[in-house]
């Protein structure tokens, strides 16, 4: 008796181009992820945004608020809006009265700057290089002034004399590990010169002065500058020669890094330590 076959399993169908979907749900479910997310952003909440809309409003002095008041410092009236900020920060800040670490601070400052100018001193003294170098102290902070053009440099030229190379070997060393900011700013007097202006001979001078004292006197280049003012800044008039060489000066001026209320104390600290 001859067995009936079984009949044959058919093998199971493998659609290999539909794997395609598992990539595409997930793609779906990151774009969905990233919806979420960009909507749950978007959502504002109305009281904190109120807050921060009466806190700037009254920041800025547009409008009083009487529930919300977190602005500090100054704040500007708005006739002042526009016009001279800065001076009229700077008036508040001198008509505020000085509080005693502040004015403490001016006199640390003030005896830190008469460190310097003594150690300055002392040097151009021993080399008998002290004539036509006078020092001042002020709420910028320490200004050493090279006068007399005749002797740092010649008759309208820029270049520097051995006698200003001499002065700037001495006080570059100095002004060095004091790491202050520094401003070196030309002057000139209002007479007659072969450059077209007052203002290209004071900006030669002056930038001559600061490439020697990066290049030769080991001053840092980020921490100094150089400016310009020709003759619009005279001490004095030009009537008489000695009056005339008095304009024709360079300042290397050494900025005190105090805050400005300390700054603007130097000078009462000045009028204190002198009684």
């Amino acid at each position: 008796m001859s067995g009936r076959r079984r009949p044959r399993k058919k093998p199971e169908e493998h659609h290999v181009d539909e794997r395609w979907m598992a990539s595409y749900m997930d793609m779906v479910t990151v774009l969905m992820c990233l919806f979420i997310v960009l909507y749950a952003m978007s959502t504002v909440d109305a009281n904190k945004f109120e807050k921060l809309r009466n806190s700037l409003a009254t920041g800025f002095g547009s409008v009083a608020s009487e529930t919300v008041d977190t602005a500090d410092g100054t704040v500007v009236p708005p006739e002042l809006v526009n016009k001279e900020l800065e001076a009229f920060a700077a008036s508040q800040a001198a008509a505020s009265p000085a509080t005693p670490e502040a004015l403490e601070a001016a006199k640390k400052e003030v005896d830190r700057l008469r460190a310097l100018e003594a150690q300055m001193r002392a040097g151009l003294a021993a080399a008998g290089l002290n004539e036509n170098v006078e020092f001042q102290i002020d709420q910028r902070g320490l200004t050493v002034k090279l006068i007399g053009s005749q002797t740092f440099f010649a008759a309208d030229r820029p270049e520097l004399t051995d006698r200003a190379s001499q002065v700037l070997q001495i006080v570059s060393p100095v002004l060095g590990p004091a790491a202050l900011e520094i401003m070196v700013e030309g002057h000139a007097a209002n007479g007659v010169t072969a450059y077209p202006s007052t203002w290209e001979l004071s900006s030669a001078r002056a930038v001559n002065v600061l490439r020697y004292m990066v290049e030769r006197g080991g001053i840092t280049p980020g921490t100094i500058g150089a400016v310009a003012f020709g003759s619009a800044r005279q001490v004095n008039d030009d009537s008489t020669p000695e009056l005339m060489e008095r304009n024709r000066r360079v300042d290397i001026v050494v900025i005190s890094d105090q805050p400005d209320v300390v700054r603007a104390l130097i000078p009462e600290a000045l009028k204190l330590s002198q009684k």
